[in-house]
């Protein structure tokens, strides 16, 4: 039961690899406007499961504070991921916005009962170095054109990151509850759009294609399966897993031809893993030094 579950939660690392790549293709269509139809997609597989079986819809009475985190994280995510991409490279959009799995490294060794260790301060060191060669595309010169990209893709780190530490507390929470978030950020991305945007739609097939895998996969299932693999499976090594997600993204949107390989970038992938890695000593190696320690 604990490895399918580890699996599934796998599986959305998977997906979120692909998130850049749709994005990249999905053409023209404005953030809040890509974000309302994405999370429209997004929330039929649990609209499915509910209709088959009505007794889950009881599941959706959480306490408000869950339904906050809920909607704030997903919402705030998406819109800052899709502004990122909207406003620069999709390379270094991508890498800047997975520095979130070394903010939820740094940040769980700052909860009650644990400790910032050396390890933890060197990989967010390696970290930041990562991101310095992502944004200074000449030398140390910071490219002001993609100002707001940059800005957009690290505030959508520490939103994921933010989001995934405090939602740790609601682990009797049912997977269920992801339907609700869903549709809640579908409508309020809809609203904001009909507010502040223009509408745009997809000018050839291949757009909305992407936009359907958004929905289905990366702004999708993903969730599902990520609340229910950090619930009951080994949290540990999907936290360790996770780290593999900047890389894999960047590597399929040099595959796909949106983005040109090259050392800078290839050097990057290694800090930010890197470091994401060291800081994640504990979760490596921690049980196996526990099991060595002999008992008091």
């Amino acid at each position: 039961m604990k490895l399918k579950a580890t699996l599934i939660g796998f599986s959305a690392i998977l997906m979120w690899s692909l998130l850049a790549l749709f994005t990249a293709a999905s053409g023209k269509m404005p953030p809040f406007q890509l974000s309302a139809i994405c999370f429209s997609i997004g929330s039929l597989p649990g609209l499915i499961v509910l209709a088959f079986r009505p007794e889950r819809l009881a599941l959706l009475k959480q306490p408000a504070k869950v339904w906050i985190v809920g909607i704030a994280g997903l919402f705030g995510y998406h819109f800052l991921y899709f502004t990122a991409l909207r406003n620069a490279p999709a390379v270094e959009a991508g890498l800047i916005s997975s520095l979130w799995p070394l903010l939820i490294v740094v940040g769980s060794a700052l909860l009650p009962g644990e400790k910032l260790r050396w390890y933890h301060i060197a990989g967010a060191i390696c970290g930041l170095l990562g991101t310095v060669m992502i944004v200074a595309r000449n030398g140390v010169e910071f490219d002001n054109a993609y100002a707001l990209g940059y800005g957009a893709a690290l505030a959508c780190a520490f939103t994921w990151s933010s989001y995934s530490l405090v939602t740790r507390r609601f682990e009797a929470v049912s997977t269920d509850v992801v339907t609700g978030f869903c549709m809640a950020t579908a409508a309020l991305s809809f609203l904001c759009h009909l507010g502040l945007e223009t509408t745009v739609w997809p000018q050839s097939a291949t757009e909305w294609i992407a936009i359907a895998g958004l929905g289905l996969l990366p702004v999708g299932a993903a969730f599902y399966a990520w609340d229910y693999g950090v619930k009951n499976g080994d949290i540990q090594i999907l936290g360790v897993a996770s780290y593999a997600a900047p890389v894999l993204s960047t590597l399929v949107l040099i595959l796909f031809g949106f983005a040109e390989p090259s050392l800078r970038i290839a050097l990057a992938c290694l800090f930010v893993t890197g470091g994401a890695v060291l800081a994640a000593r504990d979760m490596i190696f921690g049980r196996r030094e526990r099991q060595a320690t002999p008992a008091e």
